[in-house]
């Protein structure tokens, strides 16, 4: 776990790049072997991203959202998210 008490709330995907790292550790640094563990924190961290840019720009402060709200967020967008063709 991140040493730095600020780093859930500065980073959204503390959880899916901690699971990276371990991965990483696991399998000797094989990246290959931590394939899927890379995907799951890229997608969050664009996902992410995507939410920290539109509230940007709709003027919604702070841009990351407090930690309390992430999962309502989230649900939201899944709800809306288009269905796998």
């Amino acid at each position: 776990m991140s040493k730095n008490p600020n780093a859930e709330r500065d980073n959204p995907c503390l959880k899916e790049q901690e699971l990276s790292y371990k991965c990483l550790h696991k399998n000797n640094f094989d990246r290959e072997k931590c394939e899927v563990y890379f995907a799951n924190y890229n997608n969050c961290k664009e996902f992410w991203n995507k939410v920290r840019s539109d509230r940007r720009f709709r003027g919604i402060t702070p841009y990351l959202p407090d930690i309390a709200d992430r999962e309502q967020i989230k649900a939201e967008y899944m709800k809306t998210k288009p269905a796998p063709q």
